[in-house]
């Protein structure tokens, strides 16, 4: 390394373009205080229609379960506000300063960076398509002299292991000169996962690097964004961790496209709005990220926790913990919003998408075991209880709903019972407050829908064109919220057991994930989905038949679990997805306006490589430098000095 700081570096020391971010504390302030105060409203306007005919048992716990739920949703909400209000004046959300006409960053790179591709079990040819194009991208750039490139394999299944040597060898002879920049690396046990894979990378090589940018099997980063995060890290030397925005792209399914059109809708303005408020203290996503070598080495040698699941073993959700352990030694974390060029891909159907889900269920549940850990940052600690919110929020809407019913039958049953105790002289005649109801629903409907609303107001003022014009922006919206709704029920289901599950005890196999688009047949369709449909049906049979008025409110929600089956099984269809980008629903900008990095994968995707007369060995890696990396308990903590 040309730099080896131990320590963040002083105030004094920062560089004239280093970030500078103004009204940290008044920020989050002002971020809390609206979000309290609109949780509050929302619950004592609950608390008065429910205590308007003497609030029971059942009431009280629904009311408890609200306000939970109710304060998820206000939270989210400001965060979609600020970020409206930055994106549509075009103001960075951490500097405060406008982004119009920013000349753009031309300083020479002066360090080192090891651009790493953890992988275990992936589709090699996708794996190294993906890996070649971005290496590619950053050649393009003139300024790869000072990157090398790591493919990281953890993979344990022999056959795939022989292909990724195989294709290494190809990949080998197209690069030339330039292979001797890359390097492929397969661990014989794959101990601690991912965070292992990188640890042991970061103990053989990491003296080597000032920085490390993590890929993950399915990313895709263009050279220019792998250059503004190097030059953004050698600006701030206080920075420990810079992570990017992943833009969802090549969903071909119905379910694909549907997530990636929502993700780049929606997703800019409101990590624009958390950069806002998180301002240095941001979270880790796990992948598309720069972190400073140096800083991860000593601070983010993770443990494995005391005690059984789920909260004890090892940290699975690793990402947030180590952002956590670089803010508590001093280093910033930023979150950039505008960084263009990174991009990701996501599961194609429901079912794949559940399982992705349940592995990160567990994994932010067990951060509520680590929520006391000494010295963290008071933001750190809201990103464990938020990423764990998230999951169970659905369990919560669930036991509303089913509470909910049990006392709108309760009540049905006894709607005509005005006495009910002994010798009581007057009447409890039922009082409903309507209006205070249709506050309520509308409260609720802002801040579920807001931000959707907010979202496209900002997409049309900007970003039209992109999204191939008003229209397609319009149909493609009212589609994606309809579909939103549909499958919000399916998923409530899944999340809340996942959660449950995980409470219990169960474990997660950590494999491999399904991204290439395919058809679901009916009969796995109907087998992960046959319960919910057959309870939703009961539950709407009771409700009909003892409370009629309050089925009609559940209807949207019955609909979706009814349907589940064939919602799973057509949104996982091709044809349909095909269909939807011809009538330019769904549309997004990297198929309007292709990124180069897009293009070249795609064509390395359609090339078919001759196969070897003989398996490729092992290849050759660089000498060991090797670096030790402590591995801490949570609470054993020092300031490390220079």
């Amino acid at each position: 390394m040309t730099e080896n700081p131990r320590s963040p570096a002083d105030l004094s020391q920062l560089p004239a373009d280093a970030i500078r971010i103004p009204g940290k504390s008044l920020r989050r302030y002002i971020y809390v205080i609206l979000s309290l105060l609109t949780a509050v409203s929302g619950v004592y306007i609950m608390f008065d229609i429910l205590s308007a005919n003497q609030l029971n048992t059942l009431e009280a716990i629904i009311l408890v379960l609200f306000g939970i739920s109710f304060s998820w949703l206000s939270l989210a909400f400001w965060s979609g506000v600020f970020g409206f209000v930055l994106q549509m004046l075009r103001i960075d959300p951490l500097s405060l300063k406008s982004t119009k006409g920013l000349a753009p960053d031309n300083a020479p790179i002066t360090t080192r960076t090891a651009v790493v591709m953890p992988v275990y079990n992936e589709d090699t040819h996708r794996v190294i398509a993906g890996f070649e194009a971005t290496l590619r991208s950053l050649e393009n750039t003139g300024e790869i002299a000072n990157f090398d490139f790591f493919l990281l394999s953890d993979t344990t299944n022999l056959t795939i292991a022989q292909a990724e040597r195989d294709a290494w060898q190809l990949l080998q002879e197209r690069l030339g000169d330039l292979g001797k920049q890359a390097f492929y690396r397969r661990r014989e046990k794959n101990i601690g996962r991912k965070v292992g894979n990188l640890a042991e990378f970061c103990q053989r090589w990491g003296a080597n690097y000032e920085h490390m940018i993590v890929l993950d099997a399915d990313s895709v980063m263009a050279g220019d964004c792998l250059l503004k995060m190097v030059r953004a890290m050698q600006a701030n030397p206080r920075c420990g961790l810079i992570q990017t925005i992943p833009i969802p792209v090549r969903q071909t399914t119905f379910f694909g496209r549907f997530v990636q059109y929502a993700a780049v809708l929606y997703s800019p303005m409101l990590a624009t709005g958390l950069a806002f408020w998180q301002t240095d203290a941001a979270n880790y996503w796990g992948h598309n990220a720069i972190i400073r070598m140096r800083a991860f080495i000593d601070h983010c040698g993770l443990p494995t926790l005391a005690g059984k699941a789920p909260f004890g073993g090892d940290i699975l959700s690793h990402d947030f913990v180590e952002a956590a352990m670089l803010r508590r030694a001093q280093w910033d974390v930023f979150l950039l919003a505008d960084l263009e060029g990174s991009y990701e891909e996501v599961p194609c159907n429901i079912i794949d998408y559940a399982k992705r889900d349940r592995r990160w269920v567990q994994g932010n549940i067990q951060h509520l075991g680590i929520l006391d850990t000494k010295d963290l940052h008071p933001i750190s600690r809201l990103h464990f209880l938020l990423g764990a919110v998230a999951y169970i929020t659905s369990l919560i809407w669930m036991l509303m709903l089913v509470l909910s019913t049990a006392d709108a039958v309760v009540r049905a049953i006894n709607a005509n019972v005005y006495f009910t105790e002994a010798h009581q002289l007057y009447p409890n005649w039922p009082i409903a407050k309507t209006e205070l109801i249709i506050a309520l629903i509308v409260l609720t409907t802002v801040l579920l829908m807001g931000p959707k609303l907010l979202g496209v107001i900002v997409t049309l003022t900007h970003r039209r064109t992109q999204f191939g014009g008003t229209w397609a922006i319009l149909k493609s919206t009212f589609l994606e919220t309809l579909f939103a709704v549909l499958i919000a029920p399916i998923m409530m289901v899944y999340h809340a057991y996942f959660v449950i599950s995980v409470l219990l005890g169960f474990k997660v196999n950590w494999d491999s994930q399904e991204r290439e688009g395919r058809l679901l047949p009916w009969g796995e369709c109907i087998a992960r989905t046959s319960k919910m449909t057959f309870a939703a049906l009961l539950w709407g049979y009771v409700t009909y038949t003892y409370a009629p008025i309050f089925f009609w409110w559940l209807l949207p929600v019955l609909t979706g679990l009814v349907l589940s089956a064939p919602l799973v099984r057509y949104s996982s269809s091709l044809d349909w997805g095909r269909g939807a980008r011809e009538r330019k629903i769904f549309l997004t900008p990297n198929e309007t306006s292709e990124d180069p990095v897009l293009t070249h994968m795609n064509q390395l995707l359609t090339v078919e490589h001759a196969s070897l007369p003989s398996p490729a060995p092992i290849p050759a890696l660089p000498a060991d430098n090797w670096t030790p990396m402590p591995h801490r308990d949570m609470d054993d903590y020092q300031t490390i000095t220079r």
